[in-house]
């Protein structure tokens, strides 16, 4: 059969599309785990993000596919209809399967929604489900002995039992197909860019996050061997940046330091790597860390600092992955201490931060962006988000702090959650108002680190980050409040791809 997998355009909008666009590689797992006679085509739309409609509809008349499957996050859902919809119009036999983080928690919005358009739902983990759903449609055979599938039956669904968590050792999940791919324009800033993994799943429990709630508190570890094997086909297939996509790498120091020195055993440590982990892990343990990630070629460490405050982490329920430990104590805040590891050892750090909590005040989240402004290298700043099923949202929808149910702007900055002393524009206003001036700080290490690119890139991105901000903004002859209003339009604007 013909098989097209598409993950959707809209994106974060933290990275501008010259710098940074990272593939989905959920989709190339799929590819490279369905039997080997299918024909697959991967596409990743926020390639094409101003060329959606023509892509689709040139990708649908190309490969005449049999089965068309979906990858979406919560804040995609409303585009992932409107292609529904497209390719549905396009060949109407198409079988349309959805699978990723909102349908797997959300099943229920992609059962009887208006568009009345999806036969299957992925649920969890899908590359052993959606293979045998593939064989099923191929065969003509039953559908309810497939665990981990939803499908549909007249105008109703069949929810099939939930399938275990994959151990990953055992070499049931084979590698990407990154042949598969049929666009092209990965980077990671001018670096051709891919991800990998090592690792599923976090033991962990924030209140904010998906992940528990997808698969359970777990963690589970392909072999090095199978890792080293995924670099070198990212390499084989063009990656000079590569990010390890692990939801928590550093739970396990100890393999963390290993995998490094795999790295750099194999030769394999001329990458740009990218990860992201917990300040407990790095302010503990960072001393030896540190040398050894930067041996291997990490550059970029996303921190998850999430909050400076110690009652805004209980309420994320991150307080305990951001404690540093000494004498087998607790010792405060680890943020600091692993950013100064980090820095030491002539790393990056992407510090996230949540800030629009139920509690917080104006004082409070400036508290928060001084510490950005002082410590890391690139904000990631986001608010509170309603994402489905955490156990944040029903702590928010309980408090009637949610302030907007359009899911298309749950995408972490844009503000749809008001706070007991600020509302939702204003909060979104501070980050706003900080971020862009501290991104903007960071484009001299760029320089450094590529001059012929930021040559090239250098005006494209402060446009993208000033977005909304004219010369009057500049020289304060209009209020900021009124670039503000531009921002959050062309924002609104861009969420509209096909």
């Amino acid at each position: 059969m013909n098989i097209l997998l598409l993950s959707m355009p809209d994106s974060f909008e933290h990275m501008p599309a010259s710098s940074v666009r990272v593939p989905n590689g959920a989709l190339t797992s799929l590819a490279g785990n369905v039997d080997a006679h299918h024909r697959v085509a991967v596409a990743d739309l926020i390639l094409v993000q101003g060329r959606v409609r023509e892509t689709v509809t040139r990708l649908v008349h190309e490969f005449q596919p049999a089965v068309v499957g979906l990858s979406v996050m919560t804040f995609q859902r409303k585009t992932a209809f409107e292609i529904i919809d497209l390719v549905r119009s396009l060949r109407p036999e198409v079988k349309v399967v959805v699978g990723g983080y909102d349908p797997s928690l959300a099943s229920e919005t992609y059962l009887g929604n208006a568009h009345g358009v999806v036969d299957f739902i992925v649920r969890g983990e899908g590359e052993l489900t959606f293979r045998e759903l593939l064989r099923a449609i191929e065969n003509g055979t039953p559908y309810d002995a497939i665990k981990g599938l939803s499908f549909r039956t007249g105008d109703t669904f069949v929810h099939n039992p939930d399938r275990p968590i994959s151990s990953l050792d055992d070499g049931s999940i084979r590698l990407p197909d990154r042949s598969a791919r049929v666009l092209s324009g990965y980077t990671m800033l001018g670096r051709q860019m891919d991800v990998i993994e090592t690792s599923r799943g976090c033991t962990f429990d924030c209140s904010f996050c998906s992940i528990i709630e997808m698969r359970g508190r777990n963690i589970n570890k392909f072999s090095f061997d199978r890792v080293l094997a995924d670099i070198r086909d990212a390499r084989d297939h063009g990656a000079r940046a590569l990010f390890i996509v692990d939801d928590n790498l550093t739970l396990n120091v100890k393999r963390f330091a290993a995998l490094c020195q795999a790295i750099i055993d194999a030769g394999l440590n001329t990458i740009d790597y990218t990860v992201q982990g917990m300040t407990s892990a790095f302010a503990d343990h960072g001393e030896t860390l540190g040398p050894l990630m930067r041996k291997a070629g990490f550059r970029y460490v996303f921190l998850g600092i999430e909050n400076i405050l110690e009652d805004d982490l209980s309420f994320l329920h991150a307080a305990s992955k951001n404690t540093k430990h000494e004498a087998g104590k607790r010792a405060g805040n680890a943020a600091v201490t692993a950013i100064e590891h980090l820095h030491r050892n002539k790393m990056y750090v992407i510090g996230g931060l949540i800030v629009g909590n139920p509690e917080d005040t104006r004082e409070t989240i400036e508290a928060n962006l001084e510490f950005a402004r002082r410590f890391v290298d690139w904000p990631y700043i986001q608010h509170p988000t309603p994402y489905p099923r955490t156990p944040m949202t029903k702590d928010l929808a309980a408090r009637g702090l949610i302030t907007s149910d359009r899911v298309e702007e749950y995408d972490g900055t844009t503000s749809v959650v008001k706070c007991e002393n600020l509302t939702n524009e204003e909060i979104e206003y501070l980050r706003w108002s900080a971020e862009r001036w501290m991104k903007s700080r960071h484009m001299w290490a760029l320089i450094k680190h590529d001059p012929f690119f930021m040559a090239r890139n250098i005006w494209r991105i402060f446009a993208f980050h000033f977005r909304g901000s004219t010369l009057r903004t500049f020289l304060r002859l209009e209020d900021e409040q009124v670039a503000f209003k531009r921002y959050r339009g062309i924002r609104a604007a861009e969420r509209n791809y096909v």
